[in-house]
């Protein structure tokens, strides 16, 4: 099996894979100015897609352009997904050289979408595929490709539910009284399917998770705190995943919230899909409890005065109606931004964390407000990354998407794995 790395390779983001050059794993987008895509030119015969983040699947429309129609294969969350970050990024990047796709490209995406389950073997490229559920968002998959000699199984991004960082205190429980374990949208993974290779992420294999637990009460106390006090609390949230996460932590702790930005619409079609989510009547009381937002007449405006909970995109405060907010609230120390995710370096979020203040709508900001950031992380942490390697002690394993892959790579050598880090652009030859 030939593995080529277009993307995703010793960095975060615009993941991309083509095997036997054929068959093609993801294909996202990097985010940063101007946005970054895969290398090379690629004209694959079909693509399969693990999950649908932007890093994942940002790029996609434009492999349809011209003549190219290659059947795209995805879960049908992730094909609804997809879809909307697609049109996000039309009206963010649309006709400028930061956006290698048209409406058109948007729009072929749907000719040629086959949707498939979990556990449902299908043929794509002359490949046999299978989709197991990686416990990561809605949707999300392990993605185990057969092509008759060598099996691949490509993780994507996962999180699951063996080790600390997953762990459940008695008092957080679901409305049946059941502990939770990990995420409250989602699962994770307990899948294991048998293969020779293993393409495995490596976001968090330097970093140890809080107990999930502990991560939602220290949360809830600060939130709590800073409203009683009078202050307003703006919460940036990825909009798929992330931002229905925080929702239904604020529901399971009877905190009223607003939710604003492509979070709400995610939120929306979510319960269309009760079958990829943990609870949908937990997901279903998250969303009444929450106040949508419609932005018209200054409402973000009054809403930023009150002592209250706003949850919004973007996560990293690189557009969307956190904009608006985050001036807003700036200038009073009682206010409070709390960051639900990973800031990438660069970012607006990572320099106002860091500095005490940051790039906004082109100004640069000093920010009053306290900050602080919690790791409510839908990645396995890194012993979560060796309790799922662990079942895989024979077999061969390539590190990718990660800021540390060839030190972990290092790390699963030392320990007796037979682990490598492709370089980006890298060609490898597998086997079983």
């Amino acid at each position: 099996m030939k593995l080529e790395f277009l993307g995703g390779a010793r960095e975060v983001g615009r993941s991309a894979i083509l095997v036997n050059d054929r068959l093609l794993l993801d294909f996202g987008m990097k985010t940063a100015t101007p946005p970054q895509y895969p290398v090379g030119r690629v004209s694959p015969e079909a693509l399969v897609v693990s999950h649908g983040h932007l890093d994942h699947v940002g790029a996609i429309p434009a492999l349809l352009s011209g003549t190219n129609r290659p059947e795209i294969h995805w879960t049908p969350v992730t094909r609804e997904f997809a879809g909307m970050l697609a049109r996000d990024t039309l009206k963010l990047h649309g006709g400028t050289p930061q956006c290698p796709f048209t409406e058109t490209e948007v729009h072929r995406m749907s000719e040629v979408s086959v949707e498939h389950g979990y556990r449902e073997s299908f043929e794509a490229a002359g490949h046999e595929v299978t989709f197991y559920n990686a416990g990561h968002i809605p949707g999300s998959a392990h993605v185990l490709v057969d092509d008759g000699d060598t099996r691949l199984l490509y993780t994507a991004d996962f999180h699951d539910t063996n080790h600390r960082g997953s762990g459940a205190p008695a008092s957080r429980t679901n409305r049946l009284g059941e502990p939770i374990r990990g995420q409250r949208l989602v699962s994770g993974t307990t899948e294991r399917p048998e293969a020779d290779v293993v393409l495995c992420e490596s976001t968090y294999a330097d970093v140890e998770h809080d107990e999930r637990g502990e991560v939602e009460r220290r949360f809830v106390e600060s939130v709590q705190t800073t409203v009683r006090e009078g202050g307003t609390v703006v919460v940036p949230a990825f909009a798929i995943g992330r931002t229905q996460e925080i929702l239904m932590v604020c529901a399971a702790h009877d905190i009223d919230c607003y939710v604003d930005g492509m979070g709400k619409r995610v939120t929306e079609m979510l319960r269309n899909y009760p079958d990829f989510v943990r609870d949908g009547e937990a997901l279903r009381r998250a969303k009444s409890n929450a106040r949508f937002v419609n932005g018209r007449d200054g409402q973000r405006k009054r809403i930023a005065d009150q002592p209250t909970v706003i949850v919004t995109t973007s996560g990293m405060l690189t557009g969307g109606p956190a904009m608006t907010y985050i001036p807003e609230i700036r200038g009073n120390p009682t206010n409070k931004i709390c960051f639900s995710g990973y800031q990438v370096e660069g970012t607006p979020g990572r320099n106002l964390l860091e500095r005490g203040r940051a790039e906004i709508d082109g100004r640069v900001m000093p920010v009053a407000a306290r900050t602080e950031a919690y790791d409510f992380s839908a990645h396995a942490d890194g012993a979560g990354l060796r309790a799922f390697l662990d079942h895989y002690a024979d077999s061969r394993i390539l590190v990718n998407h990660g800021d540390s892959c060839a030190w972990f790579a290092e790390e699963l050598r030392g320990e007796g794995y037979d682990a490598t880090a492709p370089d980006l652009g890298a060609v490898v030859e597998v086997s079983a």
